[in-house]
């Protein structure tokens, strides 16, 4: 929490006089799911965001403990087996939306930056984004897909044909004018 408080700190610091929107609770969602298997995916809806609106720099952090899936043991083998979150607690995102204006009518922007989860950090490029803006609220949307193996995670063979190596990964932040 204290890393949490103080990434937002250094970021209020790098955008002083700038305007920017926020949340924590913005949703993140993956699906590794396998045809005719029990569904792979979880949802966090705790996930902090920010975005400065001058610049289009966005940034978020979700706690890799926060993910929950349908069946507890699931999610209990991603904790220990996968994602390893004690030893690696957060995932963070830090890059620009590009064109990026909150006076536009545009509707439709791209993303890139650093994707870092299970201590790998990996750049995701041009992932479609759709933003409305209303009153003092950002909603962003976005999809994108990652390799488990980008970020060094190993699916056992044992359960590799229940298990997708690549990683639809959704998000959607509802961001408020500080």
């Amino acid at each position: 929490m204290k890393y949490l408080l103080y990434v937002l700190i250094l970021m209020s610091l790098s955008v002083t006089a700038q305007s920017k929107y926020i949340t924590k609770t913005g949703v993140v969602q993956f699906e590794a799911s396998v045809p005719s298997f029990e569904e792979v995916a979880a949802k966090n809806n705790s996930v902090t965001a920010i975005i400065n609106v001058e610049t289009g720099e966005f940034a978020a952090l979700a706690l890799v403990k926060a993910f929950r899936f349908k069946n507890a043991l699931m999610e209990e083998h991603f904790n220990e087996n996968y994602a390893e979150s004690d030893l690696y607690p957060k995932a963070t995102f830090k890059g620009s939306i590009d064109g990026f204006s909150v006076h536009s009518d545009k509707s439709k922007y791209q993303i890139t930056g650093e994707l870092n989860f299970h201590g790998v950090s990996k750049t995701i490029n041009n992932v479609n984004i759709t933003s409305v803006k209303k009153n003092d609220t950002i909603i962003l949307k976005g999809t994108f897909t990652v390799l488990a193996s980008d970020f060094n995670i190993k699916i056992p063979k044992i359960v590799s044909n229940k298990i997708a190596e690549e990683i639809e990964v959704n998000f959607s932040f509802e961001l408020l004018k500080r």
